[in-house]
């Protein structure tokens, strides 16, 4: 056992943070999503489309359920949705999107990660420009032809199809994500996403070499990491 045992359990360690993170934010999404309006998916194209796009990305029905009868209780609980947009080194930027109950206390997290990762917090706009907010869905597929026949069929404005090892991605206007899922599980049923998300996508990549530069950038990705109140990190840097 010793160490192969100690690195297994920190990979599931660092595995179930990954999900408790996702779960956490699909939980605060479809509770927004019920609170919007009737918190029943079937009269509330919001909340169904959010528990769709839940389901794809493996959260569970329980986790769902809770958050749909957290709204139904009637619970005061009210998040806003925060965008901090930052730089680092050689030309490292980052963009950050929190759910928070609690604007000061986000605020003061970001400041924080940022100051403690030698990175500078930009003002809204000076970054964002250079990404592209599209929805993105990953899935075993390879006929590029097929899957754009059945999308443009379904009135998808598609931007782009890549096929890599067996993995197709496609990209699509964020506000037809949901119409391009139902499509694509006409043509795949019971289809597993490993993507199925709206992302910001940067439009160029940095590298970065310098060791110094490295190390802060990774502790300014661990530290938002940590933080509740984050929801997405976006970053044009190739790691």
């Amino acid at each position: 056992m010793g160490r192969a045992h100690e690195v297994r359990a920190a990979a599931m360690a660092k595995t179930a943070a990954m999900k408790s993170k996702v779960y956490s934010r699909y939980g605060k999404e479809i509770y927004i999503a019920a609170k919007s309006g009737v918190a029943d998916p079937e009269m509330n194209l919001a909340l169904r489309s959010k528990i769709k796009e839940a389901k794809a990305n493996q959260v569970p029905a329980d986790v769902i359920k809770r958050a749909i009868e957290k709204a139904k209780g009637g619970s005061n609980e009210s998040y806003d949705s925060l965008r901090y947009e930052g730089i680092g080194p050689n030309g490292a930027t980052v963009i950050v999107d929190c759910l928070t109950d609690n604007n000061n206390r986000t605020v003061a997290a970001m400041n924080q990660c940022f100051n403690k990762a030698h990175c500078k917090l930009g003002v809204k706009g000076s970054v964002s420009f250079g990404y592209d907010n599209l929805g993105v869905i990953s899935f075993k597929y390879t006929d590029e032809d097929t899957m754009l026949d059945t999308l443009i069929g379904a009135d998808v404005d598609v931007n782009d199809i890549e096929v890599e090892e067996g993995e197709m991605t496609v990209y699509v206007a964020p506000t037809d994500l949901h119409k391009a899922q139902e499509a694509i599980e006409t043509l795949i049923p019971d289809c597993e996403y490993s993507v199925c998300a709206i992302k910001m996508l940067p439009q160029e990549y940095v590298t970065l070499t310098d060791p110094h530069d490295i190390e802060m950038w990774e502790r300014l990705l661990r530290l938002l990491d940590e933080v509740d109140d984050v929801q997405e990190v976006y970053h044009n840097v190739e790691m």
